[in-house]
């Protein structure tokens, strides 16, 4: 065996670091639960001046689906999450795609043969996973007891084989969890797992254990559910000698307290939140803190800030339930926050929606909708009264608290259109002035005037901004049009 390969491999380990990895499968979904392992992983280097690397796991080729590479490369990028290694920028670890690496396993495999931590088994495969687990829980294959030579012949004979990792039949494998803390498990209760299938591909089991050494990967965030399978991976770093990464294994997001968040069940992607009407800043900042606490009161979180304040002690041992209503939340304070020029921006193409008059400025809408939008696709139905009166009832007309009614509003009306109609320059201060001057002059609160002006030219209730600001951004000619429409339906 040319060992002075395998000392080459070691001798390009960048070390003195901290180096972390996320590792997704290409299956075109990144869940809330994936970007969260992505988040963490991404704040640990970061927060130690260390090096963020991505790697593509596809060996699993079964689930692979076409394009989900570049999914994975445009969320990380419209989150920030800039990688310093991978697949598409490089680096001296190289390649960073397991499937391109299958000679690197296959060598690696060898060398775990020559070291008795693993063994060929030519015995026919079982149906279902299920049988394999019980068939080799207990190390009674019988593959395990043939000598070198018998295997090496049955090898170069051509049968088929797979490669099993070896387990201790005696004893106890211990390991720390940087959240769980220490664990140990018997020995006897591992299954002895393929790490090369049949047709010369490693199986994760195999392949994230020689990547994450080979890549000098420091600490390894990812969900709980593999902390049962934590100890084989331990065992094959003992095998070969190698150090132990730190692990940092995460509860999963639940969509409620029995259940994990699935695409199986229509729970939403990072996608899914963004075609939903939510931000990216504000969707990391909600996934930060699911199942992690930075201590203290604040909740707003910049990415730079995250950065600084995250610590892997703040994650909890508990599933997070992801909930809609919180991240709305989040939303609804991070439009707020925006520059009026970005919110204008973001919010144009929902508003063109169900604005197609061009003689309508659009950029007047921001400071309407700003402070009234919790979701981007909030927009289109708040507005959609702009382009064209909705056919409404006049029983809306009617309200308690403006105390008004049919005949009332009729009255209003009546008096407010002549007053409208004089205005020559058409502006927010002139119709504030002329419609609070008739109200004072009629004797009578803003509100009862007002009420009716708003709907007139709304034709519904809940609008974004009063009376004053639709008659503005509608224009002079289609506010006198709209409360004409407004006089008629009360006058039959």
């Amino acid at each position: 065996m040319d060992m002075k390969w395998f000392e080459d491999m070691e001798a390009r380990i960048p070390r003195g670091e901290v180096r972390t990895r996320f590792a997704p499968s290409p299956t075109g979904y990144m869940h809330v639960g994936n970007l969260r392992t992505a988040l963490y992983t991404y704040l640990i280097a970061r927060k130690n001046n260390g090096k963020f690397i991505l790697r593509i796991e596809d060996t699993d080729q079964g689930r692979l689906v076409e394009g989900a590479t570049d999914v994975i490369y445009k969320t990380l990028a419209d989150c920030g999450l800039t990688h310093d290694e991978g697949p598409d920028i490089g680096g001296p670890v190289g390649p960073y795609i397991q499937t391109e690496r299958r000679e690197i396993y296959g060598k690696y495999a060898e060398l775990l043969l020559e070291k008795g931590g693993a063994y060929r088994c030519f015995c026919q495969k079982p149906e279902n996973e299920e049988q394999e687990s019980e068939a080799f829980k207990k190390h009674d294959n019988p593959c395990a007891h043939l000598t070198k030579e018998e295997s090496d012949a049955r090898a170069a004979a051509g049968e088929p084989f797979v490669i099993r990792q070896r387990i201790p039949h005696e004893g106890t494998t211990t390991f720390h969890d940087e959240i769980f803390g220490v664990i140990t498990v018997p020995n006897d209760t591992l299954d002895e797992n393929v790490l090369i299938k049949s047709d010369g591909l490693p199986t994760y089991n195999f392949a994230n254990v020689i990547d994450d050494h080979l890549m000098g990967i420091t600490h390894v965030v990812r969900g709980s559910e593999y902390l049962a399978s934590t100890p084989k991976y331990n065992l094959l770093y003992e095998a070969f000698g190698w150090e132990v990464p730190k692990y940092v294994h995460c509860s999963p997001v639940m969509r409620d307290h029995h259940n994990k968040m699935s695409k199986r069940h229509g729970d939403p992607s990072y996608e899914d939140l963004i075609a939903q009407g939510y931000l990216t800043d504000a969707v990391l900042n909600y996934v930060a803190l699911l199942g992690w606490s930075p201590g203290g009161e604040q909740e707003i979180y910049s990415l730079s800030e995250l950065c600084e304040v995250f610590d892997t002690a703040g994650i909890s041992k508990s599933p997070a339930i992801f909930d809609i209503e919180k991240l709305t939340y989040f939303n609804s304070e991070y439009i707020k926050a925006l520059p009026p020029e970005r919110f204008v921006e973001l919010s144009e193409p929902y508003i063109r929606q169900n604005i197609k008059n061009p003689a309508i400025n659009i950029s007047l809408f921001a400071p309407l909708l700003q402070p009234r939008t919790d979701k981007l696709t909030d927009i289109p139905e708040k507005i959609d009264f702009f382009d064209e009166l909705p056919d409404y009832g006049i029983e809306l007309y009617t309200n308690k608290k403006s105390k008004t009614d049919a005949a009332v509003s009729l009255e209003m009306l009546n008096k407010a259109l002549p007053v409208l109609e004089a205005i020559e320059n058409w502006n927010e201060e002139n119709i504030h002035s002329a419609l609070v001057s008739l109200a004072e002059t009629l004797g009578v609160k803003n509100a009862m005037l007002m009420w009716p002006v708003r709907i007139s030219v709304a034709g519904k209730t809940v609008t974004p901004g009063g009376a004053i600001e639709i008659c503005y951004i509608l224009g002079k000619e289609e506010t006198i049009r709209r409360m004409r429409v407004g006089i008629e339906k009360l006058s039959s």
